[in-house]
């Protein structure tokens, strides 16, 4: 099935999450935007706001594999921290299973991309839990949970982005445990007694308010957050992924293969650092990514919104109390 051809189911089960779509921004205290393009029922479309609404606020990009979020989620992250928000990267495994050379030197060279990504969407830390690569199905989950929840704790952190852990058809064991373990920890964070042992060290209960998870296949899609400006950024995360990105040098090989063929294609310029990162952009992120299952393009998800490029999520924002609710829509001054 052609991914264009799967934008219409894609974005329906958005409708069925009656607490979602364009109450989100009431409920969420959104920042002003823009005006946006008419979406589907249940689709909120987050479109860029000015100033730093978010300033205060700490966000974690947490990913199995250091391709992980710059594909699925790099503009939106990007986004994010340009709005104020105090970014880190967590991610889950060493990566031992991509690359070239012995295993030590896969680890080490994923390991400085990881870095370099996180310097890209203007992280401030990298935390690598290390775990061995594709074999998170074996891990005890519990101790994943007390290393994320000790993290939640320490960094404060208001909104998490990650993998759906309700998203289908996921074959990775890295990816929907990683996923599944942190839903558990978002909100258990935030309770008194787990983990009493970091609360005597100082830490307090504090839980997530807000998820932006994404899939590679089919998921629900209540948002799509436009990452226009941010774009470039994006490609810049990717291009630093170097050892088992999208890229590494695919470009500037695409080039040189057409060249032999005397041909062509004029995307991607003259030289192999232009090459490369229009491949990422004009290939990867539009045409024909080999990450993306049935869902739309970057790009085509943007023109279905009114946006240039666009990311979609599953996003989970605070919620308020029904007593809350009920008293602020039917309480009167004495």
């Amino acid at each position: 099935m052609k991914r264009r051809d799967f934008v219409s189911d894609f974005l329906v089960g958005g409708a069925l999450l009656g607490s979602r779509g364009s109450a989100v921004a009431q409920e969420t205290g959104a920042p002003p935007q823009r005006a946006r393009s008419a979406a589907p029922e249940g689709v909120f479309v987050e479109r860029p706001a000015s100033g730093t609404p978010h300033a205060g606020k700490v966000l974690a990009a947490i990913q199995p594999h250091t391709d992980d979020i710059p594909i699925f989620a790099g503009g939106t992250v990007a986004k994010l921290v340009n709005e104020g928000y105090t970014g880190y990267l967590i991610r889950t495994t060493n990566d031992e299973m991509v690359g070239t050379g012995g295993t030590g030197q896969r680890v080490l060279d994923n390991e400085r991309d990881t870095e370099g990504v996180a310097k890209a969407l203007g992280l401030q830390k990298v935390f690598n839990l290390e775990y061995r690569n594709h074999q998170m199905d074996d891990i005890a989950r519990v101790e994943l949970r007390a290393r994320l929840i000790h993290l939640i704790r320490l960094l404060r952190i208001d909104t998490i982005v990650c993998y759906d852990p309700w998203g289908i058809y996921e074959e990775n064991p890295d990816h929907y445990v990683t996923a599944q373990v942190v839903e558990a920890s978002c909100w258990m964070a935030g309770l008194e007694f787990d983990y009493p042992e970091q609360l005597a060290a100082g830490l307090q209960p504090h839980a997530v308010k807000e998820k932006y998870y994404f899939a590679r296949g089919p998921q629900i899609v209540n948002r799509v957050v436009d990452i226009s400006p941010w774009i470039d950024r994006k490609v810049e995360a990717n291009l630093a992924n170097k050892t088992q990105g999208p890229c590494g040098d695919n470009g500037a090989r695409l080039r040189a293969k057409l060249a032999g063929q005397k041909l062509k294609l004029p995307l991607l310029g003259g030289d192999d650092d232009v090459a490369n990162r229009e491949y990422i952009k004009n290939i990867v992120l539009d045409y024909d990514s080999p990450y993306q299952r049935g869902v739309p393009s970057d790009k085509e998800l943007g023109r279905k919104y009114g946006a240039e490029w666009a990311e979609a999520f599953h996003y989970i924002g605070p919620r308020q109390s029904q007593l809350d609710r009920y008293i602020s829509e039917h309480a009167v001054p004495l």
